[in-house]
């Protein structure tokens, strides 16, 4: 056996007050590692529980379990731009590159939805999933906390009236997503959207006020708008801006209208809210990255 490991690995435990001997002895005990243990590939297989027999809703519980996942490996990526504040130009381009890949994905990944489920079948099991919504998707609502400030994820209604130093129980109040879920006439909440805030909104809440100053915007309006380097992070971000909020957005909108109005039935969505007007990017307009678009661009945006 090499020595230098061996070296490296005593000198590895002495530092932290431990015994090398005890680690290198249970390692005798070990298992040896497989995929299916590693992947947890039991379990993940496992994790798909149909609410009826259509045999397509399996394909719609994998396919939102996937792009939960992608959202997960978007959140690893950012998270290391946010927590760290002395982070390089090049390591934080590095990690914007790699959500617009994860970002790709989910766009790409929208046929499976589109043209992969029977359209009847599709219409009968998606009643026994209310009042569930992707609207309920916690980790959409924790990155947009992490891509930029509250003030510019309000409804188009007060978005011209708060700024960043608006209070913040306001602008959580005005949120764009809550026009899935409110009756603005009555004030009443839907049940979609009074669980959903019954398990997050404390969470979402304290995570906008830890990263006020730090999400990915703020840490962009900070370099030096010169550099090389920041030039490539601004196009990195325009083009996830544009990908996340437009080109997702809009795939997902195409998906809805086929199975809810493509015989202009205009069906309710299982969560109750007006989903053609909450889906379509230049609705709201939300815009991750203001500065980096003109006024032009931002008018136009989603059209």
């Amino acid at each position: 056996m090499d020595k230098d490991i061996l070296n490296a690995i005593e000198e590895k435990y002495k530092s932290a007050g431990q015994d090398p001997n005890t680690y290198l002895k249970g390692l005798l005990h070990n298992k040896y590692l497989n995929y299916w243990d590693y992947i947890e590939v039991d379990t993940l297989l496992s994790l798909q529980k149909p609410r009826t027999n259509f045999s397509d809703e399996p394909i719609f519980i994998m396919y939102h379990q996937v792009t939960e996942l992608l959202l997960k490996l978007i959140t690893h990526e950012v998270k290391q731009i946010v927590d760290n504040p002395s982070i390089e130009i090049s390591v934080f381009a590095n990690k914007i590159e790699r959500v617009n890949r994860y970002a790709g994905i989910l766009t790409q990944s929208f046929s499976v939805m589109r043209e992969g489920m029977d359209y009847d079948q599709y219409n009968q099991f998606r009643l026994s999933l209310a009042p569930a919504s992707g609207f309920q998707s916690a980790q959409f609502r924790f990155l947009e906390l992490y891509f930029t400030d509250v003030h510019l994820l309000v409804n188009s209604r007060v978005k011209n009236q708060v700024n960043a130093e608006s209070e913040m129980n306001y602008l959580f109040d005005n949120l764009y997503w809550k026009d899935a879920g409110l009756d603005h006439k009555t004030g009443k909440k839907s049940l979609l959207l009074q669980h959903f805030e019954d398990k997050y909104i404390d969470s979402l809440k304290a995570t906008a006020n830890i990263y006020k100053g730090k999400n990915v915007y703020q840490r962009y309006l900070k370099l030096n708008q010169n550099d090389d380097e920041v030039k490539k992070l601004k196009i990195a971000l325009r083009d996830f801006d544009n990908t996340y909020n437009v080109v997702w957005t809009l795939a997902h909108l195409k998906t809805a209208e086929y199975y809810l109005n493509s015989k202009g039935e205009n069906k309710a969505a299982t969560g109750g809210s007006e989903w053609q007007k909450y889906l379509h990017p230049s609705y709201q307009r939300r815009i991750f990255f203001p500065e980096l678009w003109t006024k032009e661009e931002i008018e136009n945006w989603g059209k």
